[in-house]
């Protein structure tokens, strides 16, 4: 067999064999949830639905009364979250970690304010970024992106609530990767 065969031949083998495998090895370590979740809010004690959104780089959370300020030198954020089994609201003070540009679905483009919340999914706590967004309009009061799932989750399209709801005392500390 001359060289460009034997190459060709090993390749072949290699992308059959061998790649397959360690591609696959990994997803066994992660969790399967449905693209519908709960999720908690640890330092809001506030529980709700979350769409669990691969096709999201950033989560959003849906938040009111979104004012920016300065203090200090640094930039900060007021705003508010309301409790959908209560009705209560939350007025919530962050820092600003930046601000993101977002293209809608009428191709205007957005900007948000991002700030980091805690947030807990099937025994996974996290501190993530989400941007703040008036959601009322949409069915889900946050969106979790690939940011925040990527480290400890696969996202099943065809099932729904599939995780732990709430957030045990002892939940695995998950970092978000990619933020």
């Amino acid at each position: 067999m001359n060289t460009p065969r034997k190459s060709l031949a090993l390749l072949v083998l290699w992308l059959n064999v061998l790649w397959p495998a360690s591609v696959l090895a990994e997803p066994k370590d992660l969790d399967v949830l449905g693209w519908v979740e709960w999720a908690y809010l640890a330092d809001l004690d506030v529980e709700l639905k979350a769409k669990l959104d691969t096709g999201a780089e950033t989560s959003s959370l849906d938040a009111h009364i979104i004012k920016k300020f300065r203090k200090g030198g640094k930039r900060w954020v007021r705003f508010g979250v309301d409790d959908p089994e209560t009705g209560e609201e939350h007025v919530v003070v962050r820092e600003r970690v930046r601000t993101i540009g977002v293209v809608q679905h009428d191709g205007s483009r957005q900007t948000r304010p991002v700030v980091t919340m805690d947030v807990c999914i099937d025994g996974h706590h996290m501190e993530t970024e989400v941007s703040l967004i008036d959601r009322s309009e949409f069915i889900y009061p946050l969106l979790l992106g690939r940011n925040a799932l990527t480290s400890f989750a696969l996202v099943d399209a065809g099932s729904t609530f599939l995780g732990e709801p709430g957030c045990p005392e002892k939940a695995v500390e998950t970092e978000p990767a990619g933020e």
